[in-house]
């Protein structure tokens, strides 16, 4: 099989599945109705899915059932998306659009657009909890490894990070350190998520640790470039809203074409330590590549 077909076809499946997953989920919930509705329109707002993607394609690479991981990759995906949801906020980066539709707050008021992405938080622990099909050391290993790569140490300092920079020049080992906690910890999750209920080895884990954290930063810095040479279009939102916001990039730090060559060394790095596992790592080789080479 084409390893690009691969891909495409695993990504459609499996992301209209996860969709449907967190869907069903938020749905059974008895909570306000308005409620349930900001949860669920944000989850429908779209998006690449690559975070709760990998994680399945790292328990496929075991040669496991990727359904394994279904509920913590919807954990994941509901962690990314009520991250957007606060990001677009006035308080915060103030967006009208995400995905190209208008943004939570827009529609549903900032209380409500808070509240449905600290539901989306909350909730997010109870399914990976609540999950069936995997052990209690595998649940203890994942909500534990999922709180720190959310939470102070990892998105959520990297966010505090990222306003206290804005309106500073920083070095490209500064810049580096906020996107490691704020996009890369995430990412980081997807795979090593994927390793745990794999019951992949320390030594794996590792190896699974440094190829998460190089496409982390390839993809900061594919987002920086977009930010830069995007379509508005595509993209779904402003471009230039960094140059706007006084926000330090890796194109305004190293200029785009030096941007472009920081990128592809982080994408040889994550290769080179994927390769050294005895998985079949052809889907996790594109989702790198896709990161890369990705318009929006």
């Amino acid at each position: 099989m084409n390893p690009h077909f691969g891909l495409k076809e695993f990504q459609q499946e499996h992301s209209e599945r996860i969709i449907r997953h967190m869907i069903e989920n938020v749905e059974k919930i008895s909570m306000p109705p308005i409620l349930k509705q900001a949860m669920i329109y944000s989850l429908e707002a779209g998006g690449k899915r690559i975070r709760p993607i990998l994680v399945l394609a790292t328990i496929k690479a075991f040669d496991k059932d990727p359904l394994l991981g279904l509920n913590t990759a919807s954990a994941l995906e509901m962690i990314h998306t009520y991250s957007l949801i606060h990001d677009d906020l006035p308080a915060m980066d103030d967006d009208d659009l995400r995905r190209g539709k208008p943004t939570n707050h827009k529609i549903f008021g900032e209380a409500m657009a808070i509240l449905a992405g600290d539901g989306l938080l909350t909730y997010s622990f109870q399914l990976i909890s609540e999950d069936k099909n995997l052990t209690s050391d595998m649940k203890m290993r994942l909500i534990s490894l999922l709180a720190k790569c959310a939470g102070p140490e990892g998105m959520v300092g990297g966010q505090v990070a990222d306003i206290e920079g804005e309106n500073k020049q920083l070095t490209v080992q500064e810049l580096e350190s906020i996107h490691v906690r704020k996009t890369g910890k995430l990412l980081i999750f997807s795979v090593l998520s994927g390793g745990i209920i794999s019951g992949a080895s320390n030594d794996q884990l590792a190896l699974l640790e440094q190829f998460a954290h190089h496409i982390g930063i390839a993809f900061q810095i594919q987002d920086d470039i977009l930010d830069i040479e995007g379509s508005e279009e595509i993209i779904g939102k402003p471009v230039g809203s960094d140059d706007s916001n006084q926000k330090s990039t890796y194109p305004g730090l190293l200029s785009v074409s030096g941007a472009k060559e920081k990128l592809h060394f982080h994408l040889d790095e994550a290769l080179s330590s994927l390769h050294q596992l005895p998985i079949d790592s052809s889907l996790l080789t594109e989702i790198a590549h896709l990161i890369v080479v990705r318009n929006h």
